[in-house]
């Protein structure tokens, strides 16, 4: 990790993903991204000649990861904050990956999406890691930015998927994490428009439940849900699990990202 300086004078950081091949400047307090994001890249379903559209996307960290092991897609980075899409931006140029940056609200009206040329049926793929702290349940960081990046409303979950529905093709695709002990949130906004969902548990400690879910859902699909079996980040010993270091440097792929 390098740290770095932003010429609006906000603290950088720089940091190396997927085993160096992926390197993105993001803010040195706030939210930053790290395992959710590339883990939720290695379950994106993108092939070739997509286009895909990262919803809140922050500094680009799951998009441009996606990108960087598919190529020849077509990005859209959707971030709300002005700042950390410009941060966005400048990932995307500084790792030589074409990618659109759109500031928008994820949950904005259909108007606003078709003005900035996301229209309806005009997406293969989705990815996203919406807000999922339960604001009840979870103290709001004094950091405007980092609360609207981790702490969800009671509509978020269902506002983000309506939005997904929206713009995905028929038989496109969306994947998502979110957390574990949220999954009836997940299975409910996904049972409007929504099929074939397979479910990944993701388990920090093996003798710990899992504490985050990944989703992939097609938009009109009809296979039964699958439930994958869980992935451990840690062994027994609480030493990282060599099969899950090897997805995080960019060498492999999750079972959701085969369609």
């Amino acid at each position: 990790m390098k740290k770095t300086r932003q010429d609006n004078n906000l603290d950088v950081t720089e940091d190396a993903f997927l085993g160096g091949s992926l390197r993105l400047r993001q803010l040195k307090s706030g939210h930053r991204a790290g395992h959710d994001a590339m883990l939720l890249a290695a379950a994106t379903p993108a092939r070739s000649g997509n286009r895909v559209a990262d919803l809140g996307a922050g500094v680009g960290a799951a998009g441009l990861a996606v990108a960087r092991r598919v190529g020849d897609i077509d990005l859209v980075l959707v971030e709300i904050d002005a700042g950390l899409a410009s941060l966005a931006r400048a990932n995307a140029e500084a790792n030589a990956l074409a990618a659109e940056v759109i500031v928008l609200d994820v949950e904005a009206a259909a108007d606003a999406y078709a003005a900035v040329n996301l229209q309806p049926d005009s997406v293969d793929v989705v990815l996203m890691n919406p807000p999922f702290n339960d604001s009840v349940r979870h103290r709001v960081s004094p950091d405007r930015a980092r609360g609207i990046a981790h702490v969800a409303t009671s509509t978020t979950l269902s506002n983000w998927i309506h939005a997904t529905r929206r713009i995905l093709k028929s038989r496109g695709m969306l994947t998502l994490i979110w957390r574990a002990d949220g999954i009836a949130e997940v299975l409910a906004a996904l049972d409007h428009g929504f099929g074939g969902l397979e479910i990944l548990p993701i388990h920090g400690d093996v003798k710990a439940p899992a504490n985050r879910i990944l989703v992939r859902a097609t938009k009109g699909g009809r296979a039964p849900t699958r439930i994958h079996a869980g992935l451990m980040l840690n062994d027994e010993r609480g030493v990282p699990d060599k099969a899950v270091q090897e997805i995080l440097a960019g060498r492999g792929i999750l079972p959701l990202a085969t369609p």
